[in-house]
């Protein structure tokens, strides 16, 4: 059962159509926010370059076909990235957070060196071999993104943990500092082109939607630590959380925006109901 009063919310990004793994996030997250709750619909479009107006349209499109209902107006992200600097300007007064020059390329060419082990992977991508680490603020240039120093970020805080009350990992998961510098390390938390990033945005957004439960993809699970250390550094609400299962293809391969066989707009007008879609996702028809 969910949680009495549970403040949930949908956070799709407009840069494609929604497909039925969308639909799945969207009726957990109205689930779980219960009758006595309130499911929110956020739009995450912080990525400026790829985002469009005519995805936001679709979405709401969707959304009302599906019938799902959202409480209170839609949350834009991209009208809050004056929250978002000034949380970067409380980090920066802190001392954890440094620009950083590097591309992608450099980041991969830096890790292909010869060396022991292969370049570990962690929710953020490659973890990051330090080589901006220790630039001072006052270095920082506008093509420049900013890293959260994890070690000194550890270092500030005391124990952490997140209650997961999903299917998939239900329990208390303590963070532990030696995992996360050596498979997370300093997280991108403004990128170049953004002046934000996904980590820093979603954390931000969340207290200030009030959000109680994060309903999202297991994908996403390991990334937890993250947005759990940074609402303690930006002395946040914490949450808890529901990961939940992800929907894939055939082949076991999770759904993209790419796959318009399985996009919403495409099962609708190929005849296909609301009914129809929940049942494909193994939920109740609803009817």
């Amino acid at each position: 059962m969910p949680p009495e009063g549970a403040v949930t919310r949908f956070a799709p990004s407009p840069t494609g159509p929604l497909h039925l793994g969308h639909a799945y996030a969207a009726f957990v997250a109205a689930e779980r926010a219960g009758p006595q709750g309130r499911f929110l619909l956020r739009i995450e479009d912080i990525d400026r370059e790829r985002c469009r107006e005519s995805y936001v349209r679709a979405i709401l499109d969707d959304l009302t076909w599906l019938g799902l209902e959202w409480h209170g107006p839609i949350w834009r992200q991209s009208d809050h990235l004056g929250s978002h600097r000034k949380a970067l300007k409380k980090l920066a007064a802190q001392g954890l957070i440094y620009p950083c020059k590097c591309s992608r390329g450099d980041i991969r060419a830096a890790l292909s060196a010869p060396q022991e082990g292969a370049p570990v992977i962690g929710p953020d991508g490659f973890v990051y071999p330090g080589a901006c680490r220790g630039r001072s603020m006052l270095d920082a240039g506008s093509q420049d993104a900013l890293r959260l120093d994890m070690r000194k970020a550890l270092s500030r805080i005391g124990p952490l943990a997140f209650q997961e009350n999903g299917p998939l990992h239900p329990d208390q998961h303590r963070l532990d500092p030696d995992w996360m510098i050596a498979h997370v390390g300093d997280v991108v938390l403004s990128r170049r082109d953004m002046g934000t990033s996904y980590h820093l945005s979603v954390v931000l957004d969340d207290a200030a939607q009030a959000i109680t439960e994060v309903t999202r993809g297991v994908d996403l699970f390991d990334a937890t630590m993250i947005h759990v250390l940074l609402q303690s550094l930006l002395e946040l609400p914490p949450v808890t959380y529901w990961h939940h299962d992800l929907i894939r293809d055939e082949d076991g391969k999770r759904l993209a925006k790419r796959d318009d066989a399985r996009a919403l707009a495409t099962l609708r007008a190929d005849g296909a109901t609301p009914s129809d879609i929940r049942l494909s996702l193994g939920l109740p028809s609803g009817a």
